[in-house]
């Protein structure tokens, strides 16, 4: 199963592609999707849905992970972070890719054992367990990667029993 992993944000988008199956996990690609800061929110939102759009059909995405919405005490940046979420969920929808959510320790629980895990120790551990050179782990990208691993452990590694705990959006 090939997975997308996103971790929404307005100027910097981290996403993590990985190929998972009952015996193995396969770091494909991880990467932001990078908005300067002096780019409008309507050419932001553009990007990202693009750029999701683009990830999807290149690589043949059959799900896509991202966090669940939490309200901040600042309703302004809730709302911000609103608009890349619906920006990556509308590109999903238009490519017909199932969504699931998971809160941040639910993701880094599944992926690195640990739920309050750093970005750090996520990328040690990922980088260890996919063969990978921590420094081409980009900080951004490293949840992201712990959303796709997440689902693949549900969805994937524990057959039908608690793939039931996926909850599509």
């Amino acid at each position: 199963m090939i997975i997308l992993g996103v971790d929404t944000a307005m100027r910097k988008t981290g996403y993590g592609v990985v190929e998972m199956d009952h015996n193995s996990i396969r770091v494909l690609d991880c990467g932001v999707i990078h908005n300067k800061a002096d780019l409008k929110h309507t050419e932001c939102v553009r990007r990202i849905f693009l750029g999701i759009g683009e990830l999807i059909a290149t690589f043949k995405a059959e799900a896509l992970s991202m966090e669940t919405a939490f309200v901040n005490r600042n309703v302004k940046t809730a709302m911000i972070l609103s608009l890349a979420r619906g920006a990556v969920m509308t590109s999903a929808a238009i490519h017909k890719i199932p969504v699931y959510e998971y809160s941040p320790k639910t993701a880094k629980r599944a992926a690195v054992g640990l739920g309050t895990a750093s970005k750090e120790q996520v990328a040690n551990v990922l980088a260890s367990l996919c063969s990978l050179n921590v420094a081409d782990i980009p900080d951004d990208s490293t949840d992201a990667l712990a959303l796709a691993i997440c689902h693949g452990n549900l969805a994937c590694r524990q057959g039908g029993a608690l793939a039931s705990l996926c909850r599509e959006i």
